[in-house]
């Protein structure tokens, strides 16, 4: 189990799995903190700045997660 965990985690850090999940915690995080902080947003004040950058971290991990994921099943099958 540990082997496939530091494959998935080897494969989270590569150039590809960065420019896949790039775009997607952008577009997501960005609209997470339109739905969450709208008001603070607008009005310039009150922004939570730990909620802000969680709601880009957690995306990208997901879509990293996603492609390393991906990429893995795709090497053992061939």
């Amino acid at each position: 189990m540990g082997g496939r965990v530091q494959r998935l985690l080897k494969l989270a850090a590569t150039r590809k799995t960065f420019n896949t999940a790039l775009p997607v915690c952008l577009v997501v995080g960005t609209a997470l903190n339109l739905i969450n902080q709208a008001q603070a947003i607008f009005a310039w004040h009150g922004i939570n700045w730990f909620h802000l950058g969680l709601n880009y971290v957690v995306p990208y991990c997901v879509a990293s997660y996603s492609a390393a994921k991906n990429e893995a099943s795709r090497d053992s099958r061939s």
